[in-house]
């Protein structure tokens, strides 16, 4: 072998500066070549299902890394987190490419993967800009929501997210050719390279049990943050949930149901009927009402009407699907969530006993509750509510005040043999639903400025968030005190009163969180304590014998969703045998003797307004 000595490399001729840039350009065509011809090469559906798991996994899920990277700096992952990430990465890779074997077909993969690309970028953006995770509910919440609160919802966000996450691969994929395979070899190669991804992905998680059960033990939200997986997976399990259930007829409650002595004009001094409202807040939070404590005035109307407030009270539910069905029920949370069939609800009962029922609603619909009572939309063509309307509606949406319009004339459309015997009157409202906080209340209402006028929460100075959603709250207030107000008007024909309850909370930052619907056992307290006031007038807490010292001095125990049911039968005085008098919240405050320590009247609002107006 001739060796080549340090003389002989010296004596070489130097490389002219006139040769390098043909060399350079010459080298650069060749790695261009190279390139041209690697994207050229067909490539195995599977490799592609690889490929793009990874960058799934690594572009698409910053949220997850995020969370990683605070618990990793608080100290939760163990003295080897950057060993923990990258186990965990593993395991994100993993189950990703399992759910793209399933579309890793030559006809099918690059339809499906561009579609997996979009969502996960959708999924993305509201998870960084919300704080959500994306389980079983939270798909049943969504697939109910209106136009209106899809239009909310959309942003500029929105469209950066999925041109980050679904850009570059969409680019590639457009470029990439797929190898040709028949059939059988397509089935059987998928098959075998699924079972060793299940079976790489088994292992690693075996691998860090001992690191990975405290971790997600504490911070369950873990397990629904794999995007898209969980939003895969939670909306096949949500879709297909009525298909999994055996079909089942309604389970009747109404058996029994009767009205009680009161409702006999020889038993009682005060047979006026009774006109009863439940109102059904939306995301309100307990803490934000003045009457519970909070320092800013959000709820002066409601101080000035002889009130109570009870301040221990948590809801059933994190988001609306998951709460209105549940607080009507008589099964309770944890019968209502573990119930194999459909059950009659409150409205059910009181409709059974004879008392007129209708159920006004400002939202979508009554999540089923009011399917087999009289109900309203206000969006519906209504004559003697279009004045009121025109000033309380705006791009599709109206402010609550708007069920109060021709609400005379509602009720005059129910059954006159049940109105002689006593209305039971729902309203479901709009309330304080985000993230459009802005749009939830009048310009009387804004009291507290200046506000966040943008649904990117997270892009909102703290102080403008809380004004925003605290002037959502003002107007809630003066919903409520104008509907005892109208129930004022009413007292000469009816003993009259009022139930307001929120469906759920909000949060609006804390934990790095906005809105709602948090799995309920992950969900902060913000999302969870409700506002509930009671009012009534002299005839209705004479009609139902209620001490109201006794009320009043039971306004901080501690309450549920669970106690709706019953407290609305104990105050109407309804028979029915699913009753529980332990439920009731203001059983304790009932009796014969109340009658005289009923306290003093209920002050007059400052005006009284009909509903006509």
């Amino acid at each position: 072998m001739t060796e080549l000595s340090a003389s002989s490399f010296l004596s070489q001729p130097a490389l002219r500066p006139s040769d390098a840039a043909p060399a350079r350009a010459a080298g650069a065509d060749r790695w261009l070549q190279r390139a041209a011809a690697l994207l050229e090469r067909p490539r195995s559906p599977r490799t592609i299902a690889l490929l793009l798991a990874a960058w799934i996994v690594g572009v698409g899920n910053l949220a997850t890394w995020r969370l990683l990277g605070t618990l990793a700096a608080r100290g939760e992952m163990g003295p080897e987190p950057a060993r923990l990430m990258a186990g965990l990465a593993v395991v994100g890779v993993g189950i990703t490419f399992a759910l793209l074997l399933l579309f890793a077909w030559p006809k099918v993969l690059k339809p499906a993967a561009l579609f997996l690309l979009v969502l996960a970028g959708v999924v993305q953006h509201y998870m960084l800009a919300y704080g959500i995770v994306v389980d079983s509910s939270m798909v049943a919440n969504a697939l109910q929501t209106n136009t209106h609160e899809t239009l909310d919802l959309l942003g500029w966000g929105l469209a950066g997210q999925v041109l980050l996450v679904a850009g570059p691969p969409a680019l590639w994929l457009r470029q990439v050719r797929l190898a040709p395979v028949g059939a059988w070899g397509q089935a059987w190669r998928n098959g075998l390279v699924l079972a060793l991804a299940v079976g790489t992905t088994a292992g690693a998680l075996v691998g860090m049990y001992r690191e990975l059960a405290p971790l997600v033990r504490n911070n369950m939200e873990l397990r629904f943050m794999l995007n898209p997986f969980s939003a895969v997976s939670s909306t096949v399990s949500t879709v297909t949930k009525p298909l999994r259930q055996r079909k089942t007829q309604l389970v009747s409650i109404t058996a029994g149901a009767a009205l009680g002595p009161s409702y006999s004009a020889v038993a009682t001094s005060t047979p006026k009927p009774p006109l009863f409202v439940v109102v059904v807040g939306e995301t309100a939070r307990a803490d934000h009402f003045a009457l519970n404590g909070y320092p800013r005035d959000t709820t002066p109307e409601l101080a000035r009407r002889g009130v109570t407030s009870f301040t221990g009270v948590r809801s059933c539910g994190t988001n609306t699907l998951a709460s209105v069905p549940c607080m009507f029920s008589s099964l309770g949370k944890v019968g209502y969530e573990g119930r194999k069939a459909e059950h009659e609800n409150l409205l059910d009962v009181l409709q059974a006993a004879g008392l007129a029922v209708l159920w006004v609603d400002n939202q979508n619909d009554c999540k089923g509750v009011c399917q087999r009572v009289p109900h309203a939309l206000t969006r519906d063509t209504f004559a003697p509510a279009a004045q009121a309307a025109a000033a309380l509606c705006r791009d599709g949406e109206c402010l609550d005040e708007v069920m109060l319009a021709g609400l005379d004339e509602r009720i005059a459309a129910l059954p006159a043999e049940r109105r002689a015997k006593g209305v039971v009157l729902v309203m479901h409202q709009l309330g304080s639903h985000g993230p459009a906080y802005y749009r939830r209340s009048s310009a009387a209402s804004k009291r507290f400025l200046p506000e966040c006028n943008t649904h990117a929460l997270a892009d909102c100075d703290r102080q403008a968030l809380l004004n925003v959603y605290d002037n959502s709250i003002v107007e809630t207030d003066r919903f409520l005190a104008r509907t005892i107000d109208w129930l004022h008007g009413q007292s000469a024909r009816h003993a009259t009163g009022m139930l307001y309850v929120s469906d759920h909370g909000e949060s609006l930052g804390e934990y790095g969180l906005f809105l709602h619907g948090m799995p309920y056992a992950l969900a902060p307290d913000e999302q969870k304590h409700v506002p509930m006031v009671l009012w009534m007038d002299d005839g209705l807490a004479r009609r139902a014998l209620l001490s109201r010292q006794c009320v009043t001095a039971g306004r901080d125990r501690p309450l549920t969703h669970d106690n709706l049911y019953h407290t609305v039968l104990g105050t109407l005085d309804v028979q029915t045998p699913s009753y529980r008098a332990g439920l009731d919240a203001l059983a304790s405050c009932r009796g014969a003797s109340a009658t005289a320590a009923a306290g003093p009247a209920v002050p007059a609002p400052p005006t009284a307004v009909s509903a006509r107006s």
